[in-house]
């Protein structure tokens, strides 16, 4: 059975064609700069096999026509017919309350996410784009949406709610929902399979460690707390934005620099975090050989960064009583070691012994980053969303799920 994953952004298509029944990645790829100038399309076949195409594509429509296109293709293809794909599985933002898990997409369910579009208007406007172009090009096909927020749905309501007039919950769902919750699911779990830990017994901290940062609490398999809140920018500091900021001083920025709303979003969205406070780059490997160089203020934006996850590890395993598995994933957590090396070490009081050895020059590869002897387990486990995505729509279609 053939499953397509689509992840749809902005301006962007991310996309991985599944052989569901042995996981195995047939084709992926990627579309950049849809409706831009210098549109461009990337696929890999399983085999080695590349194409990249550079030319105009107006919107999500086309460009998935065209990712259609290229995977019945004779010389670059990895289907014998468009009639050979199952399912389509989407990657879906935001779901409010109304979703905890994943779901089989109908008008119904559509209607229910566009509803969300206040809550994610970058995001989940391109994902319902995603949905709508299927249902115009493979009308038979079943979709399912997988949501970053569903994972999150476990949180109490002590740790979702804010500290804020009741009535903007009411009126307007003001709370925690908390992003990348397909992640924190999967490495999670995995972590306990690694371990052979009863993943429903075990307390669990996951750390996603990419441009977009977030980490989760999760105890006896449900998320209890997590780092980010309404909209993506709460929690720790990334490479473009702010996280955890006093609001007063948001305020007092906004007079002094004359900024409306939009100018303050953009700067806490954008121009803020490990860019705003290096002046280098939002990219880590950038401001690590700056800081190599002497750098100063790329030396601080790496303490802050290094500082402000440390600080949260330590909050989550009080929250819970206690931590067994810490994780770290992410282009940062699962590629730089460096990092991991200063975050996960002096936790002993933790019951943490960090094994600087086991650690060091290990990139992208499940790693055990423990003494035999530490009572908390410090792994790396590559995330893998999109199996993910294919596995919640395999399992809809039987009705598993």
């Amino acid at each position: 059975m053939k499953i397509l994953v689509l992840n749809c952004g902005s301006s962007s298509i991310k996309y991985q064609l599944f052989n569901i029944e042995n996981e195995e990645v047939l084709a992926k790829g990627i579309i950049e700069k849809i409706g831009l100038e210098g549109s461009m399309i990337k696929n890999k076949r399983n085999d080695g096999d590349v194409i990249k195409l550079q030319e105009n594509i107006a919107d999500h429509q086309d460009g998935i026509k065209k990712v259609l296109d290229i995977l019945v293709s004779e010389d670059h293809g990895s289907l014998g017919s468009l009639e050979e794909i199952s399912a389509v599985g989407h990657r879906v933002v935001h779901g409010g309350e109304t979703f905890n898990s994943s779901v089989m997409i109908t008008d119904e369910v559509v209607a229910k996410m566009e509803e969300c579009i206040d809550l994610a208007p970058l995001h989940n406007p391109p994902n319902l784009t995603g949905i709508n172009s299927i249902k115009a090009l493979l009308p038979e096909v079943p979709q399912c949406g997988v949501f970053d927020t569903a994972f999150h749905q476990t949180m109490p309501k002590h740790s979702y709610m804010y500290a804020v007039p009741y009535e903007m919950y009411e009126k307007h769902d003001v709370r925690r929902y908390g992003f990348h919750g397909t992640s924190h699911r999967f490495v999670s779990r995995r972590a306990c399979e690694m371990l052979d830990l009863d993943y429903e017994n075990t307390k669990i901290i996951t750390c996603h460690l990419g441009n977009g940062a977030s980490i989760a609490a999760i105890k006896n398999g449900k998320s209890v707390d997590t780092s980010m809140g309404l909209t993506p920018v709460e929690g720790l500091m990334m490479g473009t934005r702010a996280g955890d900021f006093d609001l007063g001083a948001l305020f007092y920025i906004m007079n002094k620099e004359g900024l409306d709303v939009a100018g303050a979003n953009a700067m806490i969205n954008k121009k803020s975090g490990v860019l705003g406070i290096s002046g280098v780059s939002s990219d880590m490997r950038e401001v690590e050989e700056a800081e190599a160089n002497g750098n100063e203020r790329a030396k601080l934006a790496l303490n802050m960064y290094h500082y402000r996850v440390k600080k949260y590890i330590g909050a989550y395993a009080a929250a819970m009583g206690g931590v067994d598995v810490i994780v770290m994933t992410g282009g940062i957590g699962e590629n730089g070691p460096e990092t991991r090396e200063v975050i996960l070490t002096n936790f002993e009081y933790l019951g943490l012994e960090f094994d600087k050895e086991a650690n060091a020059k290990k990139r992208g590869v499940e790693l055990e980053m423990n003494t035999p002897e530490s009572k908390v387990k410090a792994l790396v486990v590559p995330t893998d969303e999109e199996l993910v995505i294919a596995r919640d729509t395999y399992k809809i279609l039987k009705g598993e799920l």
